[in-house]
């Protein structure tokens, strides 16, 4: 499969929203949808990963995921791409740091569920990620309050935009970060695969070509 690079254009606010998506879900479609309203986001990439660094079983296939992901998620405003696998890049930092020599200009934020924020200093330059783009953070279910306590949050108290100013996320400097709650989808890749409805049968999808 061919993985090629999105289109974007200086002056764009695009937010990243990594992960295997294994398989992506309606959770996966509303956080999106909530980030694209509630950050000032002209658009979303969907990153599929290749692999996840810190899961210790494979994915299923790219390809079947980014078929899958595809399926889910239809907007004009959101992407999915497995740019990751072109870029040869396994760890967000590394991600970000290719897209923005790649695309000059383009503002990106770093989108994520509240449950990473609870494991956010575990990951790699976790404080240079902090300090170079805005990072967008949506309240799932059971994870608010931990992840406010969570060591990310704390060092960087200073740099937390209100909820009430979320829409100034995506122009403002880095380090800055927002938390707000929404209405969440109780729903999770893990809680799909072990009721069956992805892994063993997800080789039986058609993969779709990887377009920007």
């Amino acid at each position: 499969m061919r993985h090629d690079f999105p289109s974007a254009a200086p002056g764009m606010v695009i937010g990243l929203l990594g992960g295997s998506f294994d398989p992506a879900h309606d959770g996966h479609v509303h956080i999106t949808l909530e980030a694209l309203r509630r950050f000032g986001l002209t658009h979303v990439w969907w990153l599929v990963s290749p692999g996840n660094p810190l899961k210790p079983n494979p994915p299923a296939p790219l390809a079947t995921r980014i078929a899958r992901a595809r399926a889910e998620m239809q907007h004009p405003r959101v992407t999915v791409t497995g740019v990751e696998a072109r870029l040869g890049t396994r760890y967000t930092a590394e991600t970000i740091r290719r897209l923005r020599e790649r695309y000059p200009g383009v503002r990106f934020v770093w989108l994520m569920g509240a449950d990473n924020l609870t494991q956010f200093d575990q990951w790699q330059d976790w404080r240079w990620i902090m300090d170079t783009v805005p990072v967008g953070v949506l309240a799932r279910p059971g994870d608010r309050i931990s992840a406010r306590m969570s060591r990310a949050a704390r060092v960087y108290r200073h740099a937390r935009l209100p909820a009430g100013a979320s829409h100034l996320l995506g122009r403002s400097a880095a380090p800055s970060w927002c938390f707000v709650n929404v209405p969440m989808v109780s729903l999770s890749s893990t809680m799909l695969r072990a009721a069956g409805n992805w892994g063993a049968n997800a080789a039986d999808a058609t993969p779709a070509a990887d377009q920007a």
